[in-house]
């Protein structure tokens, strides 16, 4: 006997919604009574309208994977045993609450995975996490991924959670550089089906420029492929802003939003000596080319420029991600349809006037070790190993991560595996026993997808249209077993002294209280000066999580005010299983501006003193260029892979989602490579299967990230019958973008040689 069941999928950011196969006639491993069978597109979903990719159609293999974890395992004598949940809980609370009772939470270090921005547990609770820790060391993905977009974001418009995103459905030129959402399902931009996105751009006449060293898949659709060297998107981006500024291509009052921009002259000033015929050679692209790329973006009728990890993950990540949006602030695009907008989120606060904020700055505080400055409240993931090692006040000594695998994922991986394997304590919240959690102490492993509630708390900010979307557990979990969210409340709990037995509900109570204390003497809200017990009476009697969830909807941009208003709450949520549909973007940047001036900051003091290093590298003779033997190596997406923990599933195996060195047939006969390559980085070498294509620029590489499944102490059985290379061996991880602390993985100099 089956049954379908609506879901939101958690393994992109394209969060589409599936319509799973559920049958009852066989029993899984933990005791169910029915599992996934089979999951296909929805074509009822209001977001994704039935687009499924091939990560979404493997969830079954996800959700029933037999390595999965189902039961806490707590390290006695070097191996690993199961244990109760109360067990396992206690001794988690018990042994951090010694280390920071002994040395205090500066002790603890604290590490959020890629995967935990698609759960709930994620992103509601796990900063709840950092502060029952007491620890300002907080580190994740974010240094190896998106970290330069957040500090660029803040620099300009106040906040390193604002981000305008392309309105990829009305744009009539959409340049994207580093990225390839044909193969990644977009990223820093929530959009179901960007593949048919960019062919209906096509089909009403619009124009798609890509800029990558790689003829990627999604180039192959352009009108327009640019390869510039990898690493040099700021560069190219600088000369394309000079010409804008030089030959008057800017647009009349910024298209509306002038009276709100600061700083156009002040940037003309410090940036017009980095000309398109300055930067070309270090660009290796034509002076005209980027004369030509300006030129189109201007005479567009609406443009939206896009970068993604191409333009993060290197040495100028936060110079490239400030001066995309520079771009589209200059041409007229910035707020405004067919351009690039500020997406409004259902648990988006509701509208308050315009107002200068706080701004954005960093360096709040700094590593110990290294003295790397805070950038949006983490410092970089590669310096939890030398925080580790390294005597003194103030040393890490023990160590949480959710939903993370650092030891893979990090430059210098191997050096940190040692640093763990000689900490106090190591809790992992995580359904592997991975590259990392091996050498954890304790792992607490959450329960399947399927079991588990589903709200993109923050990917919903980064949409190009408004939804509601909620999907409730498919299938029941077994008696005893605590789902991930209820896992970290009792950590909070405990860790707070109240017990990892009280009632998980406790914690979103106080944020409940504390949250409605707040609005309620806020004039601006839409609960200004109601009784705060009686708004706490009108939440539905649910799950916390529920609670909380209506709570945000309710005092939000779209909800009912708590019965002030026509508008959303949960139960409408709730009552739609493919969810609710608020419209396209709309232009509202008054609302959302927080800097110091209430205005959008174009020159920030950091930002224009970092044109300096930019100079410097364009002006700079690399001896590192005449040595037939170095390459640039950039990295590479799969459509059936992402990051570390999509690799353990039959149906994502194989075909081209292989872990193999690309490099150009030239480079190949210049080098003698037919086969096998030895990669030689500053961080090590690797020997890895050659695949020679012409899809790549000569005198650069790619490999792509997460592979390395070749640890004997993993249980990850599928990925390690073909485990691949760890790229980030090459790299030691001494090399950052100094803006955003985001360690630099594309554009790194290796040696390359036949094996």
């Amino acid at each position: 006997m089956t049954r379908t069941a609506p879901r939101i999928c958690p393994l992109c950011e394209a969060t589409c919604g599936l319509t799973l196969v559920v049958d009852s006639h066989h029993h899984p491993g933990d005791g169910g009574e029915e599992f996934v069978t089979g999951a296909r597109g929805d074509a009822d979903d209001v977001f994704s309208h039935g687009y499924i990719c091939p990560k979404g159609a493997s969830f079954p293999q996800l959700d029933n994977d037999p390595d999965r974890l189902q039961n806490p395992l707590v390290k006695r004598d070097g191996r690993f045993v199961e244990v109760g949940w109360d067990e396992a809980l206690e001794l988690a609370v018990e042994r951090l609450g010694r280390v920071i009772a002994d040395h205090g939470g500066s002790s603890v270090g604290f590490y959020l995975g890629n995967p935990s921005a698609h759960t709930i547990a994620g992103t509601l609770y796990a900063p709840l996490l950092v502060r029952a820790l007491h620890t300002r060391n907080v580190f994740s993905a974010g240094t190896l991924d998106q970290m330069p977009k957040q500090a660029a974001s803040g620099y300009l418009f106040g906040h390193a959670g604002t981000f305008a995103v392309p309105d990829l459905d009305r744009t009539d030129h959409l340049v994207i550089i580093g990225a390839n959402p044909v193969v990644s399902n977009g990223s820093m931009t929530t959009a179901a089906n960007f593949p048919g996105k960019l062919n209906a751009l096509r089909h009403r006449g619009g124009r798609l420029t890509v800029i990558d060293p790689a003829r990627t898949r999604t180039a192959r659709l352009a009108d327009t492929h640019l390869a510039p060297r990898p690493g040099t998107d700021a560069a190219l981006l600088a000369g394309v802003v000079t010409c804008l500024l030089d030959e008057g291509l800017v647009a009349d009052d910024l298209g509306g939003i002038g009276p709100h921009v600061q700083g156009v002259d002040e940037l003309h000033r410090e940036i017009s000596d980095l000309t398109p015929e300055r930067v070309a050679p270090y660009c290796d692209v034509p002076a005209e080319d980027i004369r030509g790329l300006a030129r189109a973006i201007a005479a567009s009728s609406s443009a939206a420029v896009y970068g993604r990890l191409g333009t993060t993950a290197v040495e100028f990540g936060t110079l490239g991600s400030w001066l995309i949006d520079v771009v589209n602030v200059l041409t007229g695009n910035l707020d405004r349809p067919g351009g690039v907008l500020f997406p409004m989120a259902p648990t988006a606060p509701a509208p308050r006037p315009a107002h200068p904020g706080r701004g954005f700055r960093t360096g709040r505080w700094r590593s110990r070790v290294s003295g790397h400055p805070e950038v949006a409240g983490e410092l970089p993931a590669v310096a939890m190993a030398e925080e580790f090692e390294t005597p003194g006040e103030g040393r890490l000594r023990a160590l949480v991560t959710v939903a993370g695998n650092p030891v893979l994922s990090a430059p210098d991986g191997g050096r940190l595996a040692t640093a763990l394997d000689a900490a106090d304590v190591v809790v992992c919240v995580d359904p592997y026993l991975n590259e990392t959690t091996r050498h954890a102490d304790i792992i607490l492993p959450p329960p399947r997808p399927s079991q588990t509630p589903h709200f993109d708390a923050i990917l919903n900010n980064l949409a190009v249209r408004a939804t509601a979307r909620y999907s409730p557990p498919v299938l029941p979990l077994p008696d005893g077993r605590p789902d991930e969210i209820e896992i970290v409340c009792r950590l909070i709990l405990g860790l707070s002294g109240v017990g990892v037995d009280a009632d998980p509900g406790l914690v979103d109570e106080q944020v409940i209280a504390a949250t409605l204390a707040k609005e309620v003497t806020d004039p601006h809200s839409p609960v200004a000066g109601r009784d705060v017990e009686s708004l706490v009476a009108m939440l539905p009697d649910a799950p916390g999580h529920q609670r909380r969830l209506d709570m945000m909807l309710r005092i939000g941009a779209y909800g009912d005010g708590f019965g002030a208003r026509e508008g959303l709450t949960f139960a409408d949520v709730l009552a739609a299983p493919h969810g609710v549909d608020l419209g396209p973007m709309r232009p509202r940047l008054l609302t959302v501006l927080r800097t110091a001036s209430g205005k959008v900051e174009l020159a920030p003091d950091p930002l224009i003193a970092d044109l300096a290093r930019l100079r410097a590298a364009v002006d700079a003779e690399n001896p590192a260029d005449s040595d037939p033997a170095s390459l640039l190596l950039v990295g590479r997406r799969h459509l059936r892979s992402n990051n570390s923990w999509m690799h353990n599933l039959p149906a994502l195996t194989g075909g081209t989602n292989r872990c193999t060195l690309q490099i150009h047939p030239d480079d190949a006969s210049r080098l003698g490579i037919d086969g096998l390559a030895t990669v030689r980085g500053a961080g090590g070498s690797l020997t890895v299967p050659v695949e020679i294509t012409a899809d790549i620029k000569p005198g650069v590489a790619s490999m792509p990230h997460g592979w390395g499944h070749d640890d004997a102490g993993s249980r990850l059985r599928v990925a390690a019958v073909e485990p691949g290379v760890n790229v980030n061996n090459l790299n030691d991880g001494t090399r950052l973008d100094p803006l955003s602390g985001t360690a630099v993985l594309n554009g790194l100099r290796v040696e390359i040689g036949p094996a």
